[in-house]
């Protein structure tokens, strides 16, 4: 198994995907409410169609092939008159591969599977406590999805590998760039004090995926939020690993501690929006950096309401991006380059990069976007050289309030192929990369 690999590539999500899966839960359909409370069926469809001229595996030639997964279940609340609010989710979900499998080999078009995927309670404490404000309480436990700050660090189990390293031994059942599957398998999270002001928010979190060595952490955050914008801390230590299908690397999240400093907010200004975050662990074999500063404005009074926003990343040799990546609110996010995050690399490791991002909208339902990324390997000595540009041009169509098309054309070009260090097949020629995206949520 390439460590390097499957630690790293955590499987593809388009971001869409995620929004959809929030809009889905937003628009279920109701099968029972009242004024206190409401019963929900929830479903999310989605499927994709791939192509890639290149491959990162090994393989001659491109690969071919389509992902696809059904998310289905129920979600509701339910008042407990004036002793706050009762909430919770059970979700599945069945995935599969067809056709190659995935232009980095992480999948080869026969995984197939259902597996529970959501299975939640928690409590709201509505206006119980007026210091905290409304749902100034907020506790939960079960099988979900959990986020702190805007995901750098922990954003969720998302790493959804298929039969094609270790044998299959890391298999979860297709869908390896959609990423079907976000929820940690055991989480305990309280919330404290809403999203304004002080607040803060503690986490146990343990994952059953084995391509992440079923990693158990801790974690804490303490932000406040005023009117220019958030300034916020986040500490992580490993707990445990499953030392059976942890490499040396992965053995090193057993102990480790990870601080952070981030900020986001327009800092006064109208229609723009900043962001940082610092970060640094400490685990047995020394000390890493990862970090990032961002800078966008949204032009609101021009044709189109363009935004524009510059991000520069930073990832020391050996940065462990633990559960980062996947949910997201926007393509490219943490998943730097259709292209180089999911099949080529860089894979959030060693790695510098320069990203800009625009994005049009000429009609409400309908976006334009482009994102372009300069990968820079940091220390080339004993490692992959992965250096290298991607340019993706994609769109987002609502065609109705429960059906979206995003088709996406990726353009990518590394400095160097597998015989001088790289690992694009073929040459180092820019790579033509496709695919079409249906999704329907109810």
């Amino acid at each position: 198994m390439n460590s390097h690999k499957t630690t790293w590539v955590a499987g593809g999500v388009l971001a869409l995907t995620v929004t959809l899966g929030q809009a889905g839960q937003a628009q279920a359909y109701e099968l029972a409410t009242s004024t206190d409370g409401a019963l929900n069926v929830d479903l999310l469809a989605v499927h994709g169609w791939m192509n890639s001229r290149k491959n990162y595996d090994g393989r001659e030639d491109g690969s071919s092939w389509r992902e696809g997964f059904v998310k289905y279940g129920f979600s509701g609340h339910q008042g407990m008159g004036g002793a706050g609010t009762l909430y919770g989710g059970l979700n599945w979900v069945s995935s599969a591969t067809w056709g190659d499998g995935d232009a980095g080999g992480n999948s080869v078009g026969t995984e197939r599977s259902t597996t529970l995927e959501d299975a939640y309670l928690g409590w709201r404490s509505a206006d119980l406590f007026p210091a905290l404000g409304t749902d100034g309480v907020d506790v939960s436990l079960g099988r979900q999805v959990v986020q702190l700050g805007r995901g750098f660090i922990i954003n969720d189990d998302g790493l959804n590998l298929g039969r094609g390293p270790a044998d299959g031994a890391l298999d979860r059942g297709g869908a390896y760039y959609l990423a079907a599957r976000h929820a940690f398998d055991r989480t305990a999270v309280l919330r404290l004090g809403g999203e304004q002001g002080l607040h803060g928010a503690a986490a146990w979190l343990k994952s059953d995926n084995l391509a992440q060595a079923e990693t158990e952490l801790a974690a804490a955050t303490l932000d406040y939020a005023g009117d220019a914008g958030l300034i916020g801390l986040t500490w992580v230590q490993g707990l445990d690993v499953n030392r059976e299908w942890a490499d040396d690397f992965l053995e090193q999240r057993d102990g480790m501690n990870v601080y952070s400093l981030r900020g986001e907010g327009d800092a006064g200004i109208e229609n723009a929006n900043f962001a940082f975050e610092y970060a640094w662990q400490n685990k047995d074999a020394g000390s890493e950096t990862a970090w990032y500063a961002e800078a966008g404005y949204t032009f609101a009074d021009t044709l189109w309401t363009p935004s524009l926003t510059y991000r520069y990343t930073r990832y020391s040799e050996d940065w462990d991006s633990l559960f980062t990546g996947l949910n997201s609110p926007a393509l490219g996010t943490w998943f730097q380059g259709e292209v180089a995050a999911n099949y080529a690399g860089p894979f959030a490791r060693n790695t510098g990069i320069h990203h800009i991002s625009l994005r049009a909208s000429p009609r409400e339902n309908l976006t334009l976007g482009a994102l372009f990324f300069d990968f820079s390997t940091l220390k080339g000595r004993d490692t992959l050289n992965l250096d290298g540009r991607e340019l993706d041009l994609y769109v987002e169509w609502a065609v109705t309030d429960h059906v979206v098309i995003s088709p996406l054309l990726g353009l990518y070009k590394p400095s160097r192929d597998e015989t001088e260090g790289g690992t694009q097949v073929g040459g180092n020629g820019t790579n033509v990369y496709a695919q079409l995206v249906l999704a329907a949520f109810f």
